[in-house]
């Protein structure tokens, strides 16, 4: 596959079964033959995304002794700034070109998960910023339940299979600044080669070039999707949960060419995680003869902070 699939989550809730089929099998082939899929029809409206763009570049232009009382230590970087260069990819000791915010789970109901996660860090300098990333957290989080519940259908598992594991997951908003480029970077990129850990992600602003997907031959693609559209991809845990049938795809942030250094490039990823008590254990209609067990039995929570270690964010 050399290209990024397009699909219409519109086609799922229409109410026509026939669409919603159609949308089924395609987003379940994407899944299986590349992991990628750029997906239209999501439930954030123009406004609310020229909104967050405007917000999260008003909050990376403040000084950066301002930005620095964001960052929270002891956390692992799961709430507010983490400051340029922090995080790496797994196995890679240099440092991802980027700084990055993360807005987390605005819990309901629920005084247990309340109290287990961070709480969302307040930007005083800034009256729209908080309220425009929960808003744009609440309808990321519920286009991906509708994306999952598709995934559930195409596994032939009940529709609703995935919903009380989503619900106050511990899901994160990611406002990512790739800065200008000032110099020559040292085997850096902006973001190296990596599978992402959660069960999907989408990714808002992968208009332009830069992020790419490497296939099954070992081809890395360009990765671009029309601006009415976010990118979806497999992570690592719903590939453990279905023995790889669908597929958590190898994916990197390049470098731009050396004329566009002086440019600045956001991304926003939304990362779905599940509650930490979810088991990541393979399905059995996805283990057989031709595909055996791959993977051992762990929960989401106990495979996140394995890959927090992994990543730098968290110690041992």
């Amino acid at each position: 596959m050399t290209a990024i699939p397009s699909v219409d989550l519109q086609d799922f809730t229409s109410g026509d079964p026939e669409r919603k089929k159609k949308f089924i099998t395609e987003i379940g082939n994407a899944f299986e033959q590349i992991g990628f899929v750029a997906l239209g029809g999501h439930f954030l409206s123009d406004v609310l995304v020229k909104d967050l763009y405007a917000e999260i570049k008003n909050f990376f232009d403040l000084p950066q002794n301002t930005k620095d009382t964001y960052e929270i230590e002891g956390i692992g970087g799961q709430r507010g700034y983490t400051s340029f260069g922090k995080e790496h990819a797994k196995g890679r000791k240099e440092g991802d070109l980027k700084e990055f915010w993360h807005f987390g789970q605005y819990v309901v109901d629920n005084p247990k998960l309340e109290a287990e996660y961070p709480d969302n860090v307040m930007v005083a300098e800034l009256e729209k910023f908080n309220a425009v990333g929960k808003d744009t957290y609440k309808m990321l989080e519920k286009t991906a339940k509708y994306v999952l519940r598709a995934l559930a259908l195409h596994l032939n598992l009940e529709e609703n299979y995935f919903d009380n594991f989503i619900l106050n997951g511990n899901s994160i908003l990611r406002p990512i600044h790739y800065p200008p480029i000032t110099s020559e970077p040292k085997n850096a990129v902006r973001a190296a080669a990596h599978g992402d850990i959660n069960l999907i992600t989408l990714l808002m602003g992968a208009h332009g070039k830069g992020l790419q997907v490497q296939n099954h031959e070992g081809e890395w693609v360009d990765a671009i999707a029309r601006p009415d559209q976010v990118m979806i991809n497999v992570g690592d845990m719903l590939s453990r949960l279905t023995n790889n049938k669908l597929k958590s795809t190898i994916h990197q942030v390049v470098n731009p060419p050396k004329e566009l250094w002086g440019t600045s490039r956001y991304s926003i990823p939304f990362f779905m995680h599940p509650i930490s008590e979810m088991p990541l254990n393979c399905l059995e209609n996805c283990i057989n003869d031709n595909n055996p067990k791959e993977f051992e039995d762990i929960t989401a929570g106990e495979f996140l902070h394995e890959r927090l270690i992994e990543l730098g964010l968290i110690k041992k």
